[in-house]
C-alpha cells in the first residue's frame, strides 16, 4: 500500500463515527502493518495515535480490530515506544473483557509482543494477579497466551518478588502430562526462569513476605506435590518438556 492510501484509511478513521467502516479501515491497516515499510509509514503518519484512540471505543468489534493492528505495529521497535503508552489500559481492557473473549485474547497477543524485552514490564505489574486469574480459569487458547507474557515477565529479575508474591493456588496443576503440551512447557518455562532468579537472589528473600497460596510457597516451601509432578514428568515423551523439567531441578 502507498503512502497516499495509508493517509486517506487514518484519516478515516479519524472522520468516521460508523463502527462498520472503523473496523475495516483498521483491518485494512493491520494487514498492512505485517509489512515493516509500512509499520514506519504508519508511525509518520501519526497513524498510532490514532488507532491507539479507537481502544476507547465501546464496541467490542473496533477494540479487537484497534489491539489486532498495534499487535502487528509492535513488532517495530520505534513503534513499541508510542505504543507503551497505552499499556496500561491495554491490561484494563484484558482484565475487564469477557473471559476467553476476543478482545482479551487481543489484548493479551499485543502484551505478549510489548514484554518480550524488559523496558515496559514494570507497567505490568498490578496486572500479575489479572494474568494468574486467567491461568487459572481461561480456556487452553487463552492459558497458552497468557503464559507467553507470564514466561516473558518471568525472564526478568526484577520481577521475580512480584510474580513469587502472586497467589494461584491451582498451579501446580498445570504440571501433569495430561496438560496441553504447550501450556504444559511454558508453565515449566515460568517455573524454570523464576527458580533461576530466585537462586540467584538468595539471601535477600525472606519466607515472611509471601502468603501460603503465593508462587513462592508452591514452587519452593511446599514443594512436595510440586516434586513429585516434576518426578513424574521426566518420563514425558516430549523433549521439550524434559528439558524444562532438568533446568528446574538443577537451578
Amino acid at each position: 500500500m502507498d503512502v497516499d492510501a495509508l493517509q486517506k484509511l487514518i484519516h478515516l478513521l479519524q472522520a468516521t463515527d460508523d463502527p462498520l467502516i472503523q473496523e475495516q479501515a483498521l483491518i485494512t491497516l493491520s494487514n498492512s502493518a505485517a509489512f515493516s515499510v509500512n509499520q514506519d509509514i504508519i508511525r509518520n503518519l501519526d497513524g498510532l495515535s490514532v488507532i491507539g484512540r479507537m481502544l476507547s471505543n465501546c464496541i467490542p468489534k473496533v477494540k479487537e480490530k484497534a489491539l489486532n493492528a498495534l499487535n502487528n505495529l509492535s513488532m517495530n521497535v520505534k513503534n513499541q515506544e508510542e505504543i507503551q503508552v497505552y499499556i496500561t489500559q491495554v491490561c484494563r481492557t484484558v482484565e475487564s473483557a469477557p473471559l476467553n473473549s476476543d478482545v482479551q485474547l487481543a489484548g493479551l497477543r499485543l502484551l505478549t509482543n510489548m514484554s518480550v524485552t524488559s523496558d515496559y514490564h514494570q507497567k505490568m505489574i498490578n496486572s500479575i494477579p489479572c494474568f494468574l486469574r486467567l491461568l487459572s480459569e481461561g480456556t487452553e487458547r487463552t492459558q497458552i497466551q497468557v503464559l507467553k507474557v507470564l514466561v516473558n515477565l518471568s525472564a526478568n529479575p526484577s520481577m521475580t518478588i512480584h510474580l513469587l508474591r502472586a497467589q494461584v493456588p491451582s498451579m501446580v496443576l498445570l504440571f501433569d502430562s495430561c496438560i496441553n503440551r504447550d501450556i504444559l512447557v511454558r508453565a515449566l518455562a515460568f517455573a524454570a526462569n523464576l527458580k533461576k532468579n530466585m537462586n540467584n537472589e538468595e539471601g535477600t528473600i525472606s519466607e515472611e513476605q509471601y502468603s501460603e497460596d503465593s508462587i513462592f510457597f508452591i514452587l519452593c516451601r511446599d514443594s512436595a506435590p510440586f516434586a513429585q509432578r516434576l518426578a513424574s514428568l521426566l518420563h514425558h515423551p516430549d523433549t521439550e518438556v524434559k528439558e524444562q523439567v532438568v533446568r528446574i531441578l538443577t537451578q
